[in-house]
């Protein structure tokens, strides 16, 4: 089987152990760079071109998307869908995750829990807007933000006020959340893989930062999930249609609340806090869908 790895970088610790996972359970591998792809459209019917050659045999797709690159890199995880070649992450669930106020109305329709998240388009009010969120201290977050960047912590209603009405001058599109206290600076990653949780840690951002993500100097260790969380998790994953994604939720006196779904989560943070081959299991479900598929073409 040839698996091919959609990554801008083969260097990455992400795409050199799904590289490494892919080889080690006896496949080939191809790391393509997705936004060097040419994509044919024409009457043969939908191609891909790869520096030059037609890309050809790919048996399956393991999308690693950057948010910079989420357009053009789902239009080529697309090409490939119309290729009927099967991928880890569909691209309209990549899409649907990205889109952080989309994938609020998702979870919330579908009853996942959350922190209570409030958006609009009309900041003149942007003191009701607050109270809306359930009142100060907020969370405002910029819905194009990664990685804990745009997002801030807004301890009185005056200053929510004014940085609301900052981004608003900038055009920016922002949410404003509820503040868990009790959290404490700290969430939970639950990695999902094919329908069920593969490993979690619990992230504690560094003193004084109420941010977790490892990126701005958090840490992550183990944690056992209770049902519930693994149960949130799982419900997340499902209401986005992600067969691979990383769910953070944090611990409230509620029980846990989803803060955002990740299409293309990390790999290092997770594998160290867990020892887990993460990328094993991913490997091994994209299996599973190629064995699906050429089932499902035998009996047609």
């Amino acid at each position: 089987m040839k698996i091919a790895i959609l990554s801008r970088d083969a260097r990455l610790y992400s795409t050199r152990r799904l590289a490494e996972a892919v080889v080690a359970r006896g496949h080939e591998v191809a790391v393509i760079d997705h936004l060097r792809c040419d994509l044919v459209m024409d009457e043969q019917g939908p191609g891909i071109i790869h520096k030059g050659h037609r890309l050809k045999g790919i048996d399956a797709v393991i999308p690693r998307i950057g948010a910079s690159a989420t357009f053009y890199g789902t239009a080529v995880v697309r090409q490939f869908e119309m290729m009927k070649v099967p991928t880890a992450v569909e691209s309209q669930a990549i899409v649907r995750s990205r889109d952080k106020l989309r994938a609020m109305q998702i979870l919330a329709r579908e009853g996942v829990g959350l922190p209570r998240t409030v958006f609009t388009n009309y900041s003149k009010e942007a003191g009701k807007l607050v109270r809306e969120a359930g009142g100060p201290p907020v969370v405002i977050k910029l819905l194009e933000g990664t990685q804990g960047l745009g997002v801030v912590l807004a301890e009185t209603e005056q200053a929510a006020t004014s940085v609301i009405e900052a981004f608003h001058n900038l055009k920016a599109r922002i949410i404003v959340q509820e503040f868990i206290a009790e959290s404490r600076g700290a969430d939970i990653r639950a990695f999902v893989v094919g329908g069920e949780v593969v490993g979690a840690m619990k992230r504690q951002g560094k003193e004084g930062e109420f941010r977790s993500n490892l990126h701005r100097g958090g840490s992550g260790t183990l944690i056992r999930l209770t049902g519930r969380e693994k149960k949130a998790a799982l419900a997340a994953a499902k209401a986005l249609d992600l067969g691979v994604a990383g769910v953070d939720m944090l611990q409230s006196r509620r029980g846990p609340l989803v803060l955002e779904v990740n299409s293309s989560p990390g790999l290092e943070g997770i594998e160290a806090a867990t020892r887990t081959d993460i990328a094993g299991r991913i490997v091994a479900y994209v299996e599973t869908m190629v064995r699906g598929r050429k089932k499902k073409r035998g009996k047609g």
